[in-house]
């Protein structure tokens, strides 16, 4: 769709009170080849991708060179100019290289921030509907508000997409002085908002949100819309009457997206749908779920197979048959062999794939899950089709109410429906064929600010988790007595308290973080870079806080990250490496893991046992060894991830078709 037809096209939707997005269509199957492929390819292409942004940056600083003398109130005029710039010509190149110019200015003004080339390279690619790969630490936060400010002064809203609600508050606050110097309101989606509370925000020019949040306000707007206020009768009603339009939606449509760890959104959590669901009215059948968590109890191993990599339960032939046997006389679902066949997959995953302090946390007598990305819990989440009930009669909870889905989407689906779509990254080389093909985003290695000074000291693997934990110990001694700051990345809350006792055993003193304490996180993070100071923390809580050294830390090394447990992908690993090292700082990394770990076990189980037989007796296998165990089953798990994803959306789009006639996929 050219510039200038999008821009205008999406104005008028706005203007009108209607609802922009893009029609879902995902393609033919020979255009997902050729996203594929062209995503291949990107290592060819980014070069020359890179010149061309080079090429605007500089353009850039030759523009600012005839505003650093301007007095603010001169400067501030021009922002008027600007405007009416990028609305006559659209986004052309000189256009935007004078609203970027004049960002970058008042910036340094108001901030104290200057945007580096490589910030406005990135931003330029953002606006441009692609995928920049940024180191972590580059400034994603400044970069992706060049092309905000661009895209909300041609009169579009703008959601920039982060992974938690600090970051979200955190990155409106500080930028806020900015937007509001080009007139721009800005607001911020917390999951406590209330809806009117909400409606104000996405109705501010610019609204920062995370994912989650984003999606079911989007699926609320669906059900929210009566027959009388849908977007095509509201169409029609203003063609025929002129008349001004007020629909009920939270968001003003679709139409821009700027989505901070784009491969996280888009990648890891893409691979279960997004549900609404509402209280069934009964209350769940306690008596049954019971029954289904004893009988499952007493199933012998070989009467079904466990699926650790999709967490789900195969019956077996000889399962079949005991369940059969088991329910001989009983009543109600019972009598019907889909039902309890069903219930009993449910139960066996209960008690087999969902562990606590792992995928939840049991607090207050509620149970709450654990988010296995950003560590934290979700509240007001449960899980479907009576497992949720389940793991709390499994924990000696009262069991909640039964929901029944009421509207769901994927993550894929959605969006795919914005007009335009950018994201940001700093490890998305692996996946970005899949970005390519589905969203569209073709990616793009941006240059480091700085040389990167971060130092990697090896991986080790330990034949048993007592081996690996004592290992970690003598590491965060050594890096304290050094002087350095130590950060201790672990996979789950268990995992965590049991580092955090052996510390406290040896007389370490250090911070926690994990789901139990999601209100200290920025503070306990923002802390991590003192002398001395150890932090232990679930997989990538603090995700997207700074940590600023110390001088004495920065003259001793810098932060060293150690990695307990590796995750299913090798981008999730990078992730925490790159808290060390961050702007040319200083910093190193390593690995010390068990062949305990579930990664092994899940996903390269075969190999994992001939390491233990191998190896019987050693403290640690070879290097080598360890090596080739972590690459078989992180290769194993991705390839597994990236069949459920493809899964969900086709059954997301088969979803969509069988509804059609309701002019809802939703």
């Amino acid at each position: 769709m050219p510039q200038s037809i999008y821009r205008d096209w999406a104005v008028e939707q706005l203007a009108s009170g209607l609802y922009p997005q893009r029609e879902d269509h995902m393609g033919s199957w020979l255009d997902r080849i050729a996203g594929r492929g062209l995503g291949k390819l990107a290592w060819w292409a980014s070069p020359l991708e890179r010149a061309r942004l080079a090429r605007f940056a500089a353009s850039v600083e030759a523009a600012g060179e005839q505003l650093s003398g301007l007095s603010d109130a001169a400067l501030q005029s021009r922002v008027g100019e600007v405007r009416r710039g990028l609305c006559r010509h659209g986004l052309a190149a000189q256009e935007v290289a004078n609203c970027f110019a004049l960002v970058r200015e008042a910036s340094q003004r108001l901030l104290g921030k200057k945007h580096y080339p490589v910030q406005i390279m990135g931003g330029y690619l953002l606006l441009n509907g692609g995928l920049a790969e940024m180191a972590t630490g580059e400034g994603k936060t400044l970069t992706a508000a060049l092309p905000a400010v661009t895209v909300a002064l041609c009169g579009q809203a703008v959601h920039v997409v982060t992974v938690n609600d600090y970051l979200a508050e955190r990155d409106a606050r500080l930028v806020e002085p900015l937007y509001a110097f080009f007139g721009l309101s800005v607001g911020a989606i917390l999951s406590t908002q209330e809806r009117a509370e909400r409606a104000r925000a996405y109705a501010c020019d610019i609204t920062y949100c995370v994912n989650k949040d984003l999606v079911f306000d989007y699926l609320r707007d669906g059900l929210a819309a009566s027959g009388d206020d849908s977007v095509a009768r509201l169409a029609v009603s203003r063609y025929l009457e002129g008349e001004t339009v007020q629909p009920r939606h939270s968001l003003r449509g679709l139409c821009y997206a700027i989505i901070d760890e784009a491969d996280s959104i888009l990648i890891d959590e893409a691979r279960t749908p997004l549900i609404i669901s509402s209280e069934s009215g009964a209350a769940a059948a306690a008596a049954d779920c019971a029954s289904a968590l004893d009988i499952a109890r007493t199933l012998a191993p070989e009467a079904y197979e466990l699926l650790h990599e999709e967490r789900t339960v195969r019956l077996l032939p000889p399962g079949r048959t005991a369940i059969d046997r088991a329910a001989q006389g009983m009543t109600g679902i019972w009598r019907f062999r889909k039902a309890r066949e069903e219930l009993l997959r449910q139960a066996l995953a209960a008690l087999h794939l969902y562990a606590r302090d792992r995928h939840y946390i049991v607090a207050e007598g509620k149970l709450s899950i654990v988010d296995e990305f950003t560590g934290r819990t979700m509240a007001d989440r449960s899980w479907e089709r009576g497992l949720h009930q389940l793991i709390e009669i499994k924990e000696g909870l009262e069991a909640t109410k039964r929901r029944d889905t009421i509207a769901r989407i994927t993550y894929q689906r959605f969006f795919r429906r914005y007009l335009r779509l950018a994201g940001m990254t700093g490890t998305g080389a692996e996946v970005a064929p899949e970005l390519r093909a589905v969203f569209g985003l073709a990616s793009v290695r941006i240059p480091t600010n700085r040389p990167l000074a971060r130092r990697a000291l090896g991986e080790r693997v330990f034949l048993n988790d007592a081996a690996r934990w004592a290992a970690v110990v003598e590491r965060v001694i050594a890096m304290r007595a050094a002087g350095r700051a130590t950060l201790v990345g672990t996979r789950s809350v268990e995992a965590s308290e049991t580092l955090s006792s052996l510390l406290s055993a040896r007389g370490v003193e250090h911070a926690l973080l994990n789901a139990r304490q999601n209100a200290e996180e920025a503070a306990i993070i923002a802390q991590a870079g003192q002398p001395g100071r150890v932090t232990v923390a679930t997989n990538m809580a603090g995700r997207g806080t700074d940590i600023l050294l110390a001088a004495e830390v920065r003259e001793a090394g810098g932060l060293h990250v150690i990695l307990s447990e590796f995750h299913e992908s090798r981008r999730i690993d990078r992730q925490l490496y790159g808290r060390a090292g961050r702007q040319g700082d200083p910093g190193s990394y390593e690995s010390l893991v068990s062949l305990d770990d579930d990664l092994f076990h899940s996903y390269a189980a075969t190999a994992t046992a001939w390491a233990h037989r191998r190896y019987a007796g050693a403290i640690e296998i070879p290097p080598w060894a360890g090596r080739l165990l972590r690459w078989l089953a992180q290769s194993s798990a991705e390839r597994i991830h990236a069949r459920i994803r493809a899964r969900t959306l086709k059954s997301g789009e088969q979803i969509n078709r069988s509804l059609a006639f309701s002019g809802r996929g939703e």
